[in-house]
């Protein structure tokens, strides 16, 4: 059998599941995965092997009209995966309809890329509430396979992944087999702390926080390392803080939990918190960040 590789950009709006799906597909937490919407910023890459293919997935920021130059560089990454992609993945769910950001839909149909559409969150829905929501999808993207999955639960996702083989070209693999990221070890643990200041804070903090490794070094037994917490606003750092320092210390302790388990070893972490003003509209603190 002819080996297959390629690359397989996911698009779609926000919080319809991409970064979930990439996970489960990978079968590694590659990109952070939270209820709360447009929490990927970067283009993450997730690599999986298997004997006669090479699957080069790269997750996407989610589709939107951006307010600040910071979703405008999130916006120019996700155009970017229209053109350097051997397949496309476009996800939605059961809630929101084929008009959604209409002009973006329309121009990824519009690619010469091959396609596959993703209804995600099928759990939510039941059978005939899904047949007709496939068929609007198929009238919307006609010749384009339509795939009802549920990557929280896993359902349907192996039939998925038959179909993107499938659709790759044939050819050698890109990377070693045993790589899973293009990221090193330092993303993933600034990515980290974002997602539990996702979980953990309310409305526009989230939103509002960078982070950034400040040192990093590994030790045989333990991995020492201090991130920095920036916030757009002075009124942010003591929500960030909280009284007596609780919800950074409740941060911190998830953060250093999660970390111990995807870097397999001890972690000794140090969080500090600074202010960053409108960092978000800043383009040297963009790109001191990695988006420009």
């Amino acid at each position: 059998m002819a080996h297959r590789s390629g690359f397989v950009n996911i698009l779609g709006n926000p919080n319809v599941g991409k970064s979930t799906l990439m996970n489960v597909l990978v079968g590694e937490k590659l990109s952070v995965a939270t209820p709360k919407a447009q929490t990927t910023r970067h283009r993450i890459m997730g690599i999986l092997t298997g004997d006669d293919y090479q699957v080069v997935y790269s997750d996407t920021p989610g589709i939107l009209n951006p307010k600040y130059k910071l979703q405008s560089a999130m916006m120019r990454s996700v155009e970017s995966a229209l053109d350097d992609a051997d397949l496309i993945i476009y996800v939605t769910d059961v809630v929101e309809t084929a008009t959604k950001n209409q002009e973006h839909l329309s121009r990824i149909l519009a690619s010469p890329v091959p396609k596959i559409i993703v209804i995600n969150k099928i759990d939510l829905t039941n059978q005939e509430e899904l047949e007709i929501l496939v068929g609007k999808w198929t009238q919307t993207a006609p010749g384009v396979p339509v795939f009802p999955v549920s990557a929280i639960s896993r359902f349907n996702t192996d039939l998925l992944l038959k179909e993107i083989i499938s659709k790759l070209p044939e050819g050698p693999p890109y990377f070693p087999p045993d790589q899973l990221t293009d990221r090193y070890d330092r993303f993933f643990v600034t990515e980290i702390i974002r997602g539990k200041i996702f979980e953990t804070y309310q409305k526009e903090i989230p939103y509002s926080v960078e982070v950034e490794i400040e040192s990093y070094k590994e030790e045989p037994s333990i991995n020492r390392i201090a991130a920095v917490i920036y916030v757009a606003r002075d009124s942010q750092k003591g929500i960030i803080i909280g009284h007596k320092g609780s919800m950074l210390k409740r941060v911190g302790t998830a953060a250093r939990k999660e970390m111990e388990e995807f870097l397999g070893n001890k972690v000794f972490l140090e969080l500090y918190v600074r202010v960053a003003r409108e960092w978000r509209d800043n383009p040297n603190m963009l790109k001191k960040f990695g988006y420009i």
